[in-house]
């Protein structure tokens, strides 16, 4: 029966709705559909301006990349405009517009090309050929870089279709990262390092494919109008082609992102178990290699301390299936386990002789270092004998001061530098300066006469006398 607790409840659920979709609505301050077209389609070409903005900006990111500055980086990412025509392929793809796909990828392969050779450029030139944190950052994606790019775009076409633009467009470009695969694959390419040069453009596809991606969906929800076209056979075969091209770029980021998201688990899952399960006393995980296969993933670890019995080894292996890693292979490594032929004495030289060929690595490589530290610690020494024998007795002068002057009440001497002003020059010098006061105020040759007493006495010519 309809009774009136079921006529409120649904009522209810009825002004939430409105309220949701009046607070959630894209159509108020939505530009024009020609603008919004207009304004990505503006940005697809590289051309001109475009072109040189995007080489200055790769060439400031491979620098940011080569001296490992987040903030360098942050700085050329602002300034890219790769954005353009990944925005345009989702553009086009949503509106039917095959022209415009043609067209955003063909830009979009030129603004890749001039990149990665810049980038390459850069590196084959630059001194600095070691890999930074920020570099190697770059080359392998996880399920955290399909999420920012996918609601990075998403932000980057609800911003875009506004009649007053904001600044999400920058932060788009800086969340996604565009420019740092590319940069990386340039120095893969640089120093014929492959898995870095293919690492990179993979990160770099899936960015690209998730924000066009994203565009389509927003263009969809906008509910843009489609393109019309006058030949039925010309809609018929363009809707072809745009569904032929959605397809192999679909397959091929599914494939992706479940290969990024099962990669991204089994690093989490593996992490988890090497921490609960192979933690033995006396004995200390010295490196640990994940290895994501899909036939056999590896979780490689080196041990090093008191060997671990076999037994161990395999009952920690058993936990695996409970840490959803069936298929997961252990392999562990240690010095010493029972089916050696070593005994602990001849494991315990090799400890022996490992750790002295470390010390000795060591002192030879800190050789260098070490004598120049003595030397820093003779010339340290040197000056604090020198400035002991500057310093004067104070006490002692005052006590004589006093037996030759009872006037005085209290004497201070010290060393000094003095600063001579020479037109524009500046010298320096040393002397001594001494402090005086006497109960009443003393005669001229009464000062000199201390004054005399005191450069004598400290044997030196550089003094000066105050009085107080």
């Amino acid at each position: 029966m309809s009774s009136p607790a079921k006529t409120s409840l649904k009522r209810s659920l009825q002004h939430l709705a409105l309220f949701l979709r009046d607070r959630f609505n894209l159509d108020d301050d939505k530009a024009s559909e020609q603008e919004t077209i207009e304004e990505i389609k503006k940005g697809v070409v590289f051309r001109g301006t475009n072109l040189w903005i995007l080489m200055f900006a790769i060439m400031v990111a491979s620098v940011g990349l080569n001296v490992n500055s987040t903030a360098v980086v942050i700085g050329a990412m602002l300034i890219s405009p790769l954005m353009g025509p990944i925005m345009g392929v989702g553009l086009g793809v949503g509106i039917n517009d095959f022209e415009l796909i043609v067209k955003a990828m063909r830009n979009l392969g030129i603004a890749v090309g001039i990149s990665v050779l810049t980038s390459a450029a850069y590196f084959w030139i630059s001194p600095l050929s070691d890999a930074q944190s920020e570099l190697l950052a770059r080359t392998s994606p996880t399920l955290w870089d399909v999420l920012i790019a996918l609601f990075g775009g998403l932000a980057g076409i609800v911003a875009g279709s506004r009649k007053e633009k904001s600044n999400a467009i920058p932060g788009v470009a800086i969340a996604t990262a565009l420019m740092p695969p590319l940069c990386t694959a340039g120095y893969g390419l640089a120093t014929a390092q492959w898995a870095y040069f293919f690492g990179a453009f993979y990160l770099f596809f899936i960015n690209s494919v998730f924000i066009s991606f994203s565009t389509y969906l927003i263009v969809r929800v906008l509910n843009f109008k489609t393109k019309e076209f006058v030949d039925s056979k010309r809609e018929l075969q363009v809707k072809r082609y745009i569904a032929i091209f959605i397809i192999l770029t679909i397959i091929p980021s599914i494939y992706t992102a479940y290969t990024v998201v099962a990669e991204s688990f089994f690093q989490r899952n593996a992490k988890m178990f090497i921490q609960r399960e192979l933690q033995f006393e006396n004995t200390q995980i010295i490196s640990r290699n994940l290895v994501y296969d899909n036939k056999e993933p590896r979780i490689e670890v080196a041990l090093f301390g008191e060997p671990v019995s076999r037994e161990l080894i395999e009952q920690a292996e058993k936990s695996l299936p409970d840490y959803h890693l069936p298929s997961a292979r252990l392999l562990v490594r240690q010095g010493y386990n029972g089916d050696d032929s070593l005994n602990l004495a001849a494991l315990e030289k090799i400890n022996l002789r490992m750790r002295t060929g470390i010390i000795e690595e060591l002192y030879n490589k800190n050789e260098e270092i070490l004598r120049n530290k003595d030397m820093q610690i003779n010339v340290l020494e040197n000056e604090i004998v020198r400035l002991r024998a500057w310093q004067a007795p104070v006490s002692d002068f005052a006590r004589e001061a006093k037996v030759i002057n009872k006037n005085l009440t209290a004497l201070s001497v010290s060393p000094a530098i003095l600063s001579r002003l020479e037109g524009d020059s500046l010298k320096l010098d040393t002397l001594h300066l001494a402090y005086a006061r006497f109960k009443w105020k003393p005669r001229t040759s009464e000062a000199r006469q201390l004054e005399e007493w005191l450069k004598v006495r400290v044997k030196t010519d550089k003094l000066k006398l105050v009085i107080e």
